[in-house]
């Protein structure tokens, strides 16, 4: 961009992305410079602080569990301080527990990953006390079975047997699942 071309959307802010999974935290980053934000990102619980201390951004997203301790301290951070930043939680373990501690510790939102940057827009800038507008394509019913199943697998430290056990499924049929491609 040259300096007299005119800037493309105006600032929408300062954001803050902590993720682990770089290649996800590269691609949201960029998906959302392009629609305006300032964005910083971290990796870690340890970095996020930091930066949190050092200039509190007005939106963040935040990952639940990261390397080194759970997204939800980073949030507590950011709300003590600055409490009118607009904060999203996003997980690839998703429950009712962790959405009800998510949004008692000062989140806005609560996001199923994998996650669409139109997704995540909506969520951080919808206003006080309205609901987002529902996504146009959200994931499939077999897609969040895909996701919750393949989650599992991953804490069962991809032992197969143990996560059929836990899953109350056969093994075979597990063995089944996890050979075939993501659903869309």
């Amino acid at each position: 961009m040259t300096a007299s071309s005119p800037e493309i959307h105006p600032s929408m802010g300062s954001l803050l992305i902590v993720d682990d999974d770089k290649p996800l935290l590269l691609r949201l980053a960029q998906a959302m410079k392009s629609r305006g934000f300032e964005v910083a990102t971290a990796e870690s619980v340890s970095d996020a602080l930091s930066q949190v201390k050092q200039a509190p951004p007005d939106f963040a997203v935040v990952d639940m569990r990261l390397g080194d301790g759970n997204g939800m301290e980073v949030i507590s951070a950011l709300k003590k301080r600055r409490p009118e930043c607009r904060a999203i939680i996003l997980t690839g373990y998703g429950n009712i527990a962790t959405a009800v501690s998510a949004v008692k510790s000062g989140a806005v939102d609560y996001l199923a990953k994998p996650v669409d940057a139109e997704d995540v827009v909506a969520a951080l800038l919808t206003p006080e006390g309205r609901k987002a507008v529902p996504p146009e394509k959200p994931m499939s019913a077999d897609r969040v079975r895909w996701e919750h199943i393949q989650r599992i697998y991953d804490l069962c430290e991809r032992n197969v047997s143990e996560t059929a056990r836990r899953l109350s499924m056969h093994r075979r049929t597990l063995q089944r699942i996890l050979g075939k491609r993501a659903p869309r």
